[in-house]
């Protein structure tokens, strides 16, 4: 893995020849490619998520597929439906005509905006990269991502995912709005009538290759445990839970949260060159991995409490195994 760390600063490198300023997100975004897990992108309209994506395709040479979501979108144009035609013999049979998800990289834009039915479409698509209709399952090409682009809740014309759906998207990243510097660039780079030209840097097969070597850099037990007592203090009726949590979460983290800690760690570690998982790892993604499992109660909505501050708050409380030791 000696060649990971200087590959993914050359990634980095390519897209922000095209993306201004979101350096964090950047690091985030590659962190859930490298670990093969789905991301949903937060923010206003504007903000570049879309071109964000567009331009990942390019960069790591995916092949791109895109949904645009609306309220009259139909799980069939997701996934695809049959057709009658004619074979090579003359006779009309069935055809399955494959939807926009049979491509490396889907883009699910303003996800929120399509009804709850075309969201479920999407479950067995993000869980086990297949579509199932008609009696046949079709899978998925390797590697296979979701990114989806949602606008805030409080916008009109936007449907809640559901938790099932959130939880099967690894990474929660909001886009913050840009800076004075960076709308400055962007001023300077967007308004032109040229596009800067981006180089493919890896292939699929080489990105799937390396999911596998990632997958088996270690995590010691006590950085395991650790990520274990970071997801169990997200439940309010744990023992020793937080006054916080009890007081203003409903729901807890899935095990998938555990999941995504660990992978999520196992890249960012070979990031910064290290041989194992560390607790530093684990803190560094447990904004990102955990803000869309953890449900607030109604008393939590209602005094508009931030997610994020009970992530900080966990993480300020919930010992590491130095701390621990000491």
């Amino acid at each position: 893995m000696s060649t990971f760390r200087p590959l993914f600063g050359q990634l980095k490198t390519e897209l922000q020849k095209a993306i201004v300023g979101y350096d964090q997100l950047l690091t985030d975004v590659l962190v859930a490619v490298f670990a093969g897990g789905h991301v949903l992108l937060e923010g206003v309209p504007g903000l570049g998520k879309t071109f964000l994506v567009r331009t990942l395709s390019q960069v790591i040479g995916l092949e791109p597929g895109r949904v645009q979501c609306t309220p009259d979108l139909m799980p069939a144009d997701i996934l695809g439906t049959h057709i009658v035609n004619e074979n090579e013999h003359g006779r009309r049979v069935m055809f399955f005509e494959k939807g926009p998800v049979f491509k490396n990289l889907l883009l699910v834009d303003e996800i929120n905006r399509a009804t709850p039915k075309t969201q479920a479409a999407l479950l067995e698509v993000m869980q086990e990269r297949a579509v199932t209709t008609g009696g046949e399952r079709h899978i998925l090409p390797d590697p296979f991502f979701v990114l989806a682009t949602q606008n805030p809740m409080e916008m009109e014309g936007t449907y809640p995912l559901p938790e099932a759906q959130l939880d099967r998207f690894m990474f929660k990243i909001r886009v913050p709005f840009p800076d004075l510097d960076s709308l400055v660039e962007i001023s300077r780079r967007t308004t032109g009538f040229t596009e800067p030209k981006l180089s493919s840097i890896i292939s699929g097969a080489d990105l799937t290759r390396m999911q596998k070597e990632l997958a088996e850099l270690p995590v010691a037990d006590p950085v395991a445990h650790y990520a274990s007592r970071l997801v169990l203090a997200t439940h309010p009726e744990q023992p020793g839970a937080l006054p916080e949590v009890q007081r203003f979460v409903s729901y807890g983290s899935s095990p998938r949260g555990l999941q995504s800690l660990i992978r999520g760690a196992r890249v960012l570690a070979a990031v910064n060159g290290a041989t194992a998982v560390s607790t530093d790892d684990i803190r560094a993604i447990a904004h990102v991995a955990l803000r869309h499992r953890i449900i607030l109660n109604f008393e939590g909505e209602a005094q508009n409490v931030k997610i994020d501050d009970v992530i900080t708050k966990l993480l300020d409380q919930v010992k590491t195994p130095a701390q621990q030791a000491g």
